[in-house]
């Protein structure tokens, strides 16, 4: 993420948190981080996350690539910069009385709807770990969410870990189907309906006595009408289910929200 200072924080780091002026040195300012990290968005939207470079997001902010270097120290650090701004903060705490279960199904949403919002930026590489001050933010207000769950911090982290990733990889999968099937001129039904055919022609009764069930229930061939929301809103309940076996064991409330 960019050169670290003598501190030991990298630059888009102190840049995001205010704890550095950039530049120092050049001509008069006519370039602001907020700015740069807004023209690189408007790129991506409309051009796709390859097109987002720096002469590319220089052009687009009315400077030379030289004057954005100035500003962010290379291209890693404007994507995590990017990142960020995409973020936004987090929402307010949930209502006096909610449960920590509907407290964290409303954080996963909020940050499910957030990050559908953007798809061109869904291939970012996440780097490390949080740090940034929208991340940070969005980390702190889950970790208030399980507060009297009875787990241990440590515990608490791991939780935000696997809850987030779950939206992220969903966010994703959910993008990257939906651009498959608009590629392919079909609806969704007729995709699963042809893939019920294709796992019924390559497979043997023998061989996937499971699969073969599932085609002979015709699952593929008579598709439901479960919305992609719907499957988002399933995997999140048995992510649920599980931590609140977690916390029972570790001595917590029931929460039957």
């Amino acid at each position: 993420m960019g050169e670290e200072n003598g501190g030991g924080l990298p630059e888009s780091v102190e840049l995001a948190w205010g704890l550095r002026d950039r530049p120092g040195k050049g001509p008069k300012r006519t370039l602001s981080l907020k700015g740069i990290v807004e023209a690189a968005i408007r790129v991506g939207a409309a051009e796709g996350l390859e097109a987002v470079s720096m002469s590319r997001v220089a052009a687009e902010a009315g400077a030379s690539t030289m004057a954005l270097y100035r500003y962010v120290p290379s291209k890693g650090d404007l994507l995590t910069l990017i990142l960020d701004e995409l973020l936004g903060p987090p929402p307010g705490p949930p209502e006096p009385g909610t449960g920590w279960r509907e407290a964290l199904r409303e954080y996963a949403v909020a940050l499910r709807e957030v990050t559908g919002r953007h798809p061109w930026a869904l291939n970012i590489p996440i780097t490390g770990p949080p740090v940034m001050p929208n991340n940070v933010a969005w980390m702190e207000a889950g970790l208030r969410r399980m507060r009297g769950t009875g787990l241990d911090s440590g515990t608490r982290l791991s939780i935000l870990t696997l809850l987030t990733g779950y939206v992220r990889f969903t966010a994703g999968l959910i993008h990257d189907l939906e651009s498959g099937t608009r590629a392919a001129g079909k609806t969704e039904q007729q995709v699963a309906i042809d893939y019920g055919g294709v796992l019924a022609a390559v497979t043997k009764e023998g061989d996937f006595p499971e699969l073969r069930a599932i085609v002979a229930e015709r699952l593929f061939a008579e598709p439901g009408d479960d919305t992609p929301e719907d499957e988002f809103a399933f995997g999140l309940d048995c992510l649920l289910d599980g931590l609140e076996a977690r916390v029972r064991r570790a001595g917590g409330p029931r929460d039957d929200g």
